[in-house]
């Protein structure tokens, strides 16, 4: 029972004891001053009746005795008057039968009035002429007792129902804070630090109010603290600090993700000999300065032709990592490089199109980072020793399709669900226990199967996710594949799928109508928090509310801030790969303890991904993250009947 109904409670008995001790006070004095004036009455009649009597009596009057008595008879409340005559014995009755009107038998059957009879000789001198017993008629009693009953009762149910309102009103009024308090606590259990409560006038509550928000005060720079530990760490570990930009180590992750994952796009290497110029002309803080201009309109205008990862790994070496694209976009970003370099080289007065050179390995297939890093080398010393701006890495495999085959391939393939499943086990840290299932698909394109790897690119860039997502859904449903297993299935949305309303409406209606949203997970990649925050916010909300489970992918791996976390609220976050080996480099086992904390911190589950062998697991243990995933425990097909 709430606070607010024991007190209401409270009260309620309270008045009700109240009540019900005046109203009983009430009634036993009613029927006291009423059985009091009932007598008083009935000695009074007597007494005069008896004095009117005495002539009649003495002259032996029948007719006028029984005229007199007649008359007091039927103008009061009197139930029995009996004249006894002593000279011969002679007895006169006269009786009126109890009803009482307007008032129920009931209450008439309670006997509330006990018989009040009054007996009184009639003498003349010392002679007895006559014995008069008058036996008094309850009504009058019953009567006013009623009324007075009856009008306490009305009073006392309206100043009842008077009171409940204004208790109710008052008592919420007066604990309103506590609701506040409540709210406000809950959201602290679930990690969100809203702004401060205004405090109560009452004392008490002041108190409690005060405590909870110095608590979520503290509790907010504890997160803070972490947040801003993270930073600090990719700032000094991770970044370059002359050019503002990703550093070789946090491209050399990158590139071992991009490349775990199923994506396209391509590497470009550059050598920038034009900055060593600079620096002999006019100085390292010239130098330093131009290095910094440069990278800030890289990135201004890069941007804008393509997402990429723009990163300074040596002196005067950089490299640009474009995913998601095709060889016509790579080409697009490629031209805008070379001439914003030329751009900064006449800023800087070197001649444009010296003393550099780019090269450019597009990922084709299966590669290791050395792969493409060695085809990118090879591309830009190929350029360098030419004399050329830039080269592009030849080779011998070609492309599947082309775009408007892999359009019509794809839709194709989609709309008629030629989908193919695999899924790898997310287990639980501590007892090596299926926590959730994550899909894979393939796809049919003709009589052809093609992995992710292949295909992904070109959803993305055809504007074919949400479509990809929304039959990719309906089929696990439809397959019962869902049910196949105990455990949730995880599936990874595309970046189209989070910022298309249409896909949210739809999500929603579906999940709405599905017998089990909680065996379904969503994962999101955390680049689509930062590029998209209130699409993400806005379809996390409907996966929560609907049931459903959702966790942030490649967690760490964009530089920003961690407060997402607090706002999204997710149940579970995945550690990028590039973390798979954190043990290895000191910096990078601070930055990884650093975000294991700030997640388990808001109560988060922490899976770690990339896992491939025991030993490296185990150096995760002393984190105390949630659950692993990786071919430790290879996907497997999943059966569709």
């Amino acid at each position: 029972m709430t606070l607010f109904r024991q007190i209401y409670s409270l009260l309620f008995g309270l008045f009700l004891l109240v009540i019900a001790t005046v109203g009983y006070v009430q009634f036993t004095e009613t029927q006291s001053f009423l059985t009091q004036q009932m007598e008083s009455d009935l000695n009074n009649t007597t007494h005069s009746l008896s004095l009117m009597l005495i002539p009649d009596l003495e002259a032996g009057d029948i007719a006028g005795a029984e005229t007199l008595v007649n008359v007091i008879f039927e103008g009061g409340y009197y139930q029995e008057v009996k004249l006894t005559w002593l000279v011969d014995g002679k007895q006169q009755v006269w009786t009126n039968p109890v009803t009482i009107e307007n008032v129920p038998q009931w209450f008439i059957d309670l006997n509330l009035f006990d018989t009040i009879k009054k007996t009184n000789t009639i003498t003349s001198g010392w002679l007895q002429l006559a014995e008069l017993e008058i036996t008094a008629h309850p009504g009058f009693g019953y009567h006013e007792l009623w009324r007075v009953i009856s009008n306490t009762i009305i009073v006392f149910s309206i100043l009842f129902l008077l009171a409940i309102a204004l208790a109710r009103f008052g008592l919420s009024w007066i604990l309103g804070p506590l609701h506040e308090i409540a709210d406000h606590a809950k959201n602290i259990a679930n990690r969100q630090f809203g702004p401060d409560m205004p405090l109560p006038k009452t004392q008490e509550l002041s108190d409690v109010v005060s405590a909870f928000n110095s608590m979520s005060a503290q509790l907010k720079k504890v997160f803070a603290s972490l947040d801003e530990e993270v930073t600090a760490l990719r700032k000094k570990n991770l970044v370059d600090h002359a050019s503002g930009l990703p550093n070789r180590q946090y491209m050399t992750s990158r590139l071992n993700s991009w490349l775990s994952e199923p994506n396209g796009g391509a590497l470009i290497m550059a050598k920038f000999d034009w900055l060593e110029e600079v620096h002999s002309k006019y100085g390292y803080q010239v130098r330093d300065e131009t290095i910094r201009l440069l990278s800030e309109r890289l990135q201004e205008q890069l941007n804008e032709v393509s997402n990429s990862v723009i990163a300074r790994i040596a002196a005067y070496e950089f490299a640009f990592l474009i995913t998601d694209v095709e060889k016509e976009q790579v080409s697009k970003y490629l031209q805008t490089l070379i001439r914003t370099v030329n751009q900064e080289m006449s800023k800087a007065g070197c001649k444009p199109n010296e003393n550099f050179a780019l090269g450019v390995a597009e990922r084709i297939g299966q590669m290791s980072v050395s792969d493409i890093l060695a085809q990118a080398d090879n591309a830009l010393q190929h350029a360098a020793n030419e004399d050329k701006i830039f080269h592009w890495f030849e080779t011998n495999e070609r492309q599947l399709f082309t775009r408007e085959q892999w359009r019509d391939n794809l839709n194709n393939a989609i709309n008629d669900q030629q989908f193919k499943f695999r899924w790898q086990p997310v287990l639980g840290a501590e007892n090596n226990q299926v926590l959730h299932r994550e899909i894979y698909c393939q796809l049919m394109l003709g009589d052809k199967l093609t992995h992710a790897g292949q295909f992904m690119p070109y959803v993305e860039l055809l504007s074919l996710g949400a479509i990809l997502d929304k039959h990719l859904i309906m089929t696990l449903a439809d397959k019962a594949i869902v049910k196949q297993e105990a455990e949730p299935i995880a599936i990874n949305l595309t970046h189209q799928s989070l910022s298309d309303l249409d896909f949210h409406t739809w999500l929603n209606q579906f999940l709405r109508t599905f017998d089990s949203p909680n065996k379904l997970c969503f994962d999101i990649p955390e680049s689509a928090v930062y590029s998209d925050p209130d699409a993400c916010q806005q379809l996390c909300n409907i996966i929560r509310d609907n049931g459903a489970r959702f966790g942030i992918d490649h967690f760490g791996r964009q530089f920003g801030s961690m407060a997402y976390l607090q706002n999204l609220r997710p149940h579970y976050v995945k550690l990028d790969q590039s973390f798979a080996y954190y043990d290895e480099n000191q910096h990078n086992s601070e930055l990884c303890r650093a975000l294991v904390n700030v997640a388990a911190g808001l109560d988060i589950e922490v899976i770690v991904t990339g896992i491939q062998e025991k030993a490296q697991h185990d150096k995760f243990k002393p984190l105390k993250t949630t659950a692993y995933q990786g071919f430790i425990s290879p996907p497997i097909e999943v059966k569709i009947d």
